[in-house]
């Protein structure tokens, strides 16, 4: 495999994290980003150095914010040759169930910058360099029937992002296709806080599945389906939007007024 490094954003812990383990297994060169999970950060580095020996760079920053954006590529094309694979990971979520008009103007500023709009940040500021090697890789995630404009009760601004998101990753792909870029979007289904790190043994070995598969969700799921995505023979998948659920329907369990 030719040395390919992928920038994966929230990939201190989570879905991230897993993501990066798997990377750095099939021997890719990472760069995490991350904006206050210092200590997840530092110890997932040292960890991956230590086991794989792939080389690994840590850049703080809000991907929300375009200064911090063009901090975090200048951090690693200060020490890598290019970044060839863009993960964007990173989704801030308010947790707490409120109608759209209870939002404040800057909860639904900070979930749109941070879905939307870094994704237009980053992908703005690697494209040029992936066009140059003719090769190139961006991988959002989304949520399940977000290709559709789902509405999603008490989870406006979050859908209106990730909707968008989902728009913006197939423009890129039909603009970028003769560059030899693919862009795609993979939707976890409801995979809990703790399963977002955990492996699918473990999930096999587990109760009380929340999928109609008969186990739980996990984040190797995910990151082997990116891992796919990012490979080199993977060219032919481009503006494809993946749904992982286990075949549970994730938005009609939840779409409830209470």
């Amino acid at each position: 495999m030719v040395n390919r490094t992928a920038l994966i954003t929230g990939g201190a812990a989570g879905l991230g994290k897993k993501t990066a383990i798997h990377l750095a297994e099939k021997g890719y060169n990472l760069a995490i980003n991350y904006r206050t999970s210092n200590r997840e950060a530092e110890s997932l580095a040292d960890y991956i150095s230590s086991a794989f020996g792939t080389k690994i760079i840590l850049a703080q920053g809000d991907v929300s914010v375009r200064e911090d954006c063009e901090a975090v590529v200048s951090r690693v094309l200060g020490e890598l040759p290019s970044i060839d694979i863009l993960i964007h990971n990173a989704g801030p979520f308010i947790h707490d169930r409120k109608r759209m008009t209870d939002y404040s103007f800057d909860e639904w500023n900070a979930i749109v910058a941070g879905n939307l709009s870094s994704a237009f940040y980053l992908s703005k500021l690697l494209l040029p360099q992936m066009r140059e090697n003719g090769w190139g890789r961006i991988i959002a995630l989304g949520f399940d029937r977000v290709e559709t404009a789902p509405g999603w009760i008490y989870r406006s601004a979050f859908a209106a992002a990730k909707t968008g998101l989902a728009s913006l990753t197939r423009t890129i792909a039909l603009e970028e296709a003769s560059n030899g870029i693919t862009a795609n979007m993979v939707c976890p289904g409801d995979i809990t806080a703790e399963w977002k790190e955990k492996g699918i043994d473990e999930a096999a070995r587990s109760k009380g599945a929340n999928a109609p598969v008969g186990r739980n969700g996990t984040g190797e799921d995910i990151a082997r389906v990116i891992g796919f995505l990012a490979d080199e023979k993977s060219d032919f998948i481009t503006g494809s939007i993946i749904p992982i659920t286990g075949g549970l329907d994730v938005l009609g369990k939840i779409q409830r007024i209470e």
